[in-house]
């Protein structure tokens, strides 16, 4: 095996990322107090051609130096909004028509695993604070939640390693790769 150079990997260009067809993924930042897993949340997004990410409540905004260190560019690529109120943006998405869920630990949530998907519908996915989580307001809008089972002694994952895991799995399992 041999690794390939960068210009090998036919890597889109931003003007081509913006026209091409986006994964019906939208991902909800709610205040999230890294800059650094905001920029790591926008290079995913910008991996499996997430349509949009929405910034609320504290959570930072491009241009932003640390923000730029681990995003590296996607903040040019993803499209993204700042609302001040996640709770109007989960009900604007909801009267939309997309299907708004919360990651996060609660009574009744779906592990990631047996999530199922749609194909037809659109999808948005709420990650909260570093130490708070999704707030309970904004769990009780939306129309379930989504756990990653843990099996370890640590009850949460970071919040980038949280969002990198679900997009996975919900992109896997829109295009059927198993």
């Amino acid at each position: 095996m041999r690794k390939l150079e960068n210009n090998e990997l036919e890597r889109k260009s931003v003007e081509d990322f913006k026209t091409a067809e986006k994964t019906p993924i939208i991902i909800i930042l709610d205040d999230i107090r890294s800059l650094h897993n905001i920029g790591s949340v926008f290079r995913t997004a910008d991996a499996f051609l997430i349509e949009k990410i929405y910034l609320c409540g504290i959570t930072a905004t491009p241009p932003n130096k640390e923000i730029h260190k681990t995003a590296l560019g996607a903040t040019e690529t993803v499209a993204w909004e700042h609302h001040k109120n996640v709770l109007e943006v989960i009900e604007n998405l909801q009267q939309d028509g997309v299907n708004v869920f919360a990651v996060e630990q609660v009574e009744n949530a779906v592990f990631l695993q047996d999530f199922k998907i749609e194909k037809q519908k659109k999808y948005a996915l709420v990650f909260g604070n570093e130490v708070f989580g999704v707030s309970q307001e904004a769990v009780a809008l939306c129309d379930g939640c989504i756990e990653i089972p843990q099996l370890g002694t640590k009850h949460s994952l970071n919040i980038s390693v949280s969002a990198g895991i679900v997009i996975w799995d919900l992109f896997r399992k829109l295009n059927a790769y198993s």
